[in-house]
């Protein structure tokens, strides 16, 4: 089938003054002549938007450098408008395409765009080809850019140079977490299990020492159940742990798994791999698709699921095996009445006052409410008024506002509420209806301190622990905070025992330098290894260096192939013997501030040592210096 067009409408361009974001460049639509353009029209907040990113990457990968994707991203809430804000966006979300900061809506009202997520196909010669809204949307476009690319490909019109794009993700400095989404706590083992969520994998933690106990999860993106070393989760969010199991929202999987402490098994429970719909009456667990879990909350018998996708709350009962609809009639908005026909928008997180009342952060109304967790139960309101009635005001009742809130957590009857944009915690009294400002300062970034001076930056998730202290996900500092409430502080948690939890580098994304050749004495020496660090940071305590080396055989003998150490510089026992060889060493270290051990970075680096063993050398020793780089940060 043949989509024909007239070439009547040229793409008008993007804003002067716009900021740009994975490119050193700003664009021109007259400078993408001869590619085949698909503009991408996105909010970072918006579920559809999120869906849309994975079917635009294999775009970009079905139809290479005759296809380029901009992001044209026009913020819903203020807090997206900032183009720091949109840069984390970027990496949380592995986007590989240039994204313009489109804050002022020029571009969104050049192309009379009207909802998020929308997308404009431009042809080689500047005109617009059509204009498409919804998730759909990519895969109707999908055999258009192929005819397109044929066409011009045809008359020598298709422009296949690849473009030199300046990725976000190559100058981030790697961190011992990755994006946090969710925390939880667990009072009866004094754990606390942490969603990895960009290392996609779940962390469980001893409360009081730090200790690392479980790492759940290879790190790698896929879906894939078997040992915790073998494991794959993509994006998990949502965490619970009930006894010796953990449940887990593996978010960008669409499914619902569960990790045996006591087995160290992964399994997955409900979903397919494949993104569903809406969910209705009880259907099979494992033949069911979900659409972007994000949050989970167990009220005996059943455990309760935040189903973003289609805005409702489901459930997951494992005694029958088989999930279904709770809440909600997937009408994205804010409407309180019966649990099945009220319409939430965009579940995001979930806590039980221990009764019968579910508490859920409904983040695109920017609200708290609850649904009963008994047969015939309502959907009510706590704070929160609509989809477009959002900012930061403390208060009682309709005048409360909140920003994209995404954690909730009870307490003593009272709600904790990470609230996301606003870069606060929340205090909130569902009897009251009453909101103030618990802890942060309101500014985005990283500081510890008073509860009213502290920073945090977009936090994701949070709870409670039985002695009051709060622990929060803070997602865009890549930690985990710790608010203790009688002292008035906010610290950040430590955590310890990093050798579970630096994982295995593929060998191709760590940088390689080859050293120059050093003349050594045969017989028994040692290696050498010393490490600079920048101003302010130091080698993690607790095991934060794994050296790895190989020789030559018959020229350079190791005896330890593999060891961790907490000091620099070492000394590694080596053996040399005559004649031209070479040791090759990784190195994978974890290097904190010296002010605070919680702010944590990882670093690698793989070297080459070619070595001349001469009896005319003066020592049998030879010896590699590193300077870490300043994070930036």
């Amino acid at each position: 089938m043949t989509f024909e067009y007239k070439q009547t409408v040229r793409a008008p361009d993007f804003g002067k003054n716009d900021s740009w974001l994975n490119t050193d460049q700003s664009f021109h639509i007259k400078d993408l002549r001869g590619k085949v353009v698909l503009l991408d029209f996105w909010t970072y907040c918006c579920i559809n938007c999120i869906h849309v990113l994975p079917k635009l990457h294999d775009l970009e990968e079905q139809y290479g450098d005759s296809l380029v994707v901009i992001g044209v991203h026009s913020a819903k809430f203020e807090d997206e408008g900032e183009t720091e804000n949109i840069r984390q966006a970027i990496l949380r979300y592995n986007i590989s395409h240039p994204v313009v900061n489109d804050r002022s809506f020029d571009v969104w009202n050049a192309y009379n765009v009207k909802a998020w997520p929308t997308m404009v196909l431009i042809d080689p010669e500047g005109y617009i080809v059509d204009t498409q809204s919804g998730e759909g949307a990519p895969d109707t476009f999908a055999p258009i850019i192929g005819q397109l690319a044929r066409d011009y490909a045809k008359r020598g019109k298709l422009d296949t140079t690849p473009l030199n794009l300046a990725l976000e993700r190559d100058s981030a400095p790697p961190s011992l977490l990755e994006f946090p989404g969710k925390v939880r706590v667990d009072d009866a083992s004094n754990t606390l299990i942490i969603s990895d969520s960009n290392h996609n994998r779940i962390l469980v933690a001893d409360r009081t020492s730090g200790e690392v106990k479980h790492v759940i999860g290879n790190g790698q993106p896929g879906l894939k159940d078997g040992g915790f070393e073998d494991a794959q989760f993509n994006n998990p969010q949502g965490v619970q742990r009930v006894g010796d199991l953990v449940y887990i929202a593996d978010t960008q999987n669409h499914a619902l798994r569960v990790a045996n402490l006591e087995t160290g098994e992964v399994t997955t429970l409900a979903g397919t791999g494949e993104q569903g719909r809406f969910g209705s009456g009880p259907a099979p667990a494992k033949a069911t698709a979900l659409a972007s879990p994000w949050a989970v909350a167990w009220v005996n018998p059943r455990l309760f699921i935040a189903m973003a996708g289609p805005h409702q709350i489901w459930y997951y009962d494992p005694a029958k095996d088989e999930v279904g609809l709770w809440a909600g009639s997937g009408r994205e908005n804010l409407v309180d009445g019966p649990r099945v026909f009220a319409a939430l928008a965009q579940p995001s997180g979930l806590t039980f006052d221990g009764r019968q009342r579910l508490f859920f952060a409904d983040s695109e109304v920017s609200a708290i409410r609850s649904v009963d967790t008994t047969p015939g139960g309502l959907v009510s309101t706590v704070v929160g008024r609509g989809l477009f009635d959002f900012g930061d005001v403390d208060g009682t009742g309709t005048e409360v506002r909140l920003q994209h809130p995404l954690g909730v957590s009870w307490h003593e009857g009272s709600l904790y509420v990470a609230d996301t944009y606003n870069n606060k915690i929340k205090l909130l009294g569902p009897g009251t209806r009453s909101s103030t400002t618990f802890a942060g300062s309101g500014n985005g970034g990283y500081k510890d301190g008073s509860l009213l001076e502290a920073h945090f930056d977009e936090p994701g998730g949070l709870d409670v622990a039985s002695d009051g202290l709060i622990y929060v996900a803070d997602t865009n500092n890549h930690l985990i905070r710790v608010i203790n409430p009688a002292a008035d502080t906010v610290g950040t948690f430590v955590m310890k025992g990093l050798s579970k939890v630096m994982g295995e580098m593929d060998d191709e994304q760590i940088p390689s330098v080859i050293l120059p050749v050093q003349a050594v004495a045969p017989g028994n020496g040692s290696l050498k290894i010393v490490m600079t660090f920048p101003d302010g940071y130091k080698l993690n305590p607790e095991g934060g260096l794994r050296i790895s080396l190989k020789g030559r055989p018959g020229v350079v003998t190791v005896d330890d192939m593999q060891t961790f150490t907490m000091h620099v510089p070492v000394e590694i026992p080596v053996t040399f013997t005559a004649g031209m060889g070479e040791l090759d060493v990784t190195m994978d270290y974890v290097y904190c501030r010296k002010d605070n051990e919680g702010l944590c970075y990882f670093g690698n680096v793989k070297a080459r040592l070619p070595i001349n063993v001469t009896t005319s050398a003066a020592s049998a020793r030879v010896s590699i210096a590193h300077s870490v780089e300043d994070p930036g940060l």
